[in-house]
């Protein structure tokens, strides 16, 4: 492009040397004057085309550039990406001598004094026509002080598929009940529920794969979701987690994905949503996940849940205020764990047993005024006590009221108090101090 840009540009130049040399000379006899210039007329007219030829040229060149740069979509055009930042700070003290024992939640608060459990960089935006994508890019410090990072979620959403069908691909939070695909920033208290920490581990069920969503013909919102995922690493806990034995005991045994879909995790899940009135909403959901655990080569883990949610807001409600809601969840752990040398001595065999957790919680909240909300959450993990001892699956009950006020929706104060009550261990209290700021831009969260 730049050598026909020259080209042209000294097709220019030649066409106003050329009369000028032509001027400059000695005056010629008449019949070589007129011979001169019928020859500058040649001169210039072959070069005035010429211009016009490469300026034809290049003017079909930089439309076939628009149109190709047209085809590519609005990344071609100048693409956008949301970036954002979410930290929480949090401090307070607890009676429990060991914290941890009690917060199991990777990022609830684990120490006396302060700590920071949870800070994310958000990053999303469209692709292209067809696609959007997300990143979650999580930073922490720990008990001990130590920084630590990891890749949350990234992945990619699809945006025009027919038929209502949608489909996720890459790493992401499973879409099982209400409470496991949230942020910690979206929570409604400081802590995870106990339930979720014992069934789905530390930091929640997310792991590789594809999530497939229908969204149903039905006069009401209806939306069937199955996901098919890795069922390694330490955030697939109930299944083949390397620290699965404090769950089943046992050494764990290495399996590799060697029968399809049979050694994978499949998550379905089926949601429903309707207004109950005008001013209130129910949104209904049942959960499962299966897939293979390492207590055996052919031992599987199944997990059931049921979900609900409900929220009143009056038809006066001035920025969402008063409002007034209620979520629940119940799950149920079916562990199938296969006969097994025992962890803590290699000279014990473990029988092969059915081990079983359940669990619940509900929290009611009330939009007292404006960007003040008033919490209450009951909640309940109860367990199997199996062949062995595990402090993991004991007994465990908790009731915590919260207050929380934003300043602004880009920040938030909330205070904490919790009561612990495990089984053969006693009760703990804790108090519980949580500071949240954002800055730049961050996705929408889920109703």
């Amino acid at each position: 492009m730049y050598i026909k840009q020259t080209f042209s540009a000294l097709a220019l130049l030649v066409c106003v040397a050329i009369p000028a040399l032509s001027g400059a000379q000695v005056p010629a006899p008449k019949s070589k004057q007129d011979s001169i210039a019928r020859a500058d007329s040649i001169a210039r007219a072959d070069s005035i085309a010429l211009v016009k030829q490469l300026e034809k040229e290049l003017g079909a060149q930089n439309a076939d550039t628009s149109a190709a740069a047209a085809a590519q979509g609005p990344r071609a055009t100048g693409s956008y990406m949301n970036i954002g930042f979410v930290a929480l700070t949090d401090a307070g003290w607890s009676s429990a001598r060991e914290i941890g024992s009690i917060e199991r939640g990777d990022h609830d608060p684990k120490v006396n004094g302060f700590t920071i459990p949870n800070a994310e960089i958000s990053l999303d935006g469209n692709v292209d026509p067809y696609f959007k994508g997300f990143s979650n890019i999580v930073l922490k410090i720990d008990s001990a002080g130590n920084s630590g990072i990891e890749l949350e979620e990234a992945y990619g959403l699809t945006t025009s598929l027919p038929w209502n069908l949608q489909v996720k691909f890459g790493q992401f939070f499973t879409e099982f009940g209400r409470q496991n695909p949230q942020h910690p920033h979206s929570w409604a208290f400081i802590d995870a529920p106990l339930v979720l920490t014992r069934v789905f581990g530390p930091d929640g069920l997310r792991s590789q794969g594809v999530r497939v969503s229908w969204l149903l013909p039905t006069p009401f919102y209806t939306e069937a979701l199955v996901a098919v995922m890795n069922a390694t690493g330490e955030t697939a806990s109930s299944f083949r987690s390397p620290e699965s034995s404090d769950i089943h005991g046992g050494v764990v045994v290495d399996r590799p994905v060697s029968q399809g879909l049979a050694d994978l995790l499949i998550v379905p899940r089926l949601t429903t949503s309707f207004d109950f009135t005008e001013t209130q909403t129910v949104v209904l959901g049942v959960s499962g996940a299966f897939g293979p655990n390492n207590s055996g080569p052919s031992a599987k883990t199944q997990v059931y849940g049921v979900d609900a949610y409900w929220k009143w807001k009056p038809a006066a409600a001035q920025a969402g205020f008063p409002f007034l809601s209620l979520q629940t969840e119940a799950m149920y752990r079916h562990y199938d764990a296969a006969q097994r040398i025992s962890e803590s001595d290699p000279l014990l065999t473990l029988p092969s047993e059915v081990l079983k957790d359940r669990g619940a919680y509900a929290q009611v909240l009330w939009g007292i005024k404006p960007r003040v909300v008033a919490g209450l959450r009951g909640e309940f993990a109860r367990g199997s006590v199996g062949s062995f001892a595990s402090e993991l699956r004991g007994d465990q009950t908790r009731f915590s009221p919260n207050l929380t006020w934003y300043p602004t929706e880009f920040s938030k104060f909330r205070v904490q108090y919790n009561y612990d009550d495990r089984q053969a261990i006693g009760t703990d209290h804790s108090l519980w101090f949580q500071f949240e700021f954002l800055i730049g831009a961050h996705a929408a969260h889920k109703f």
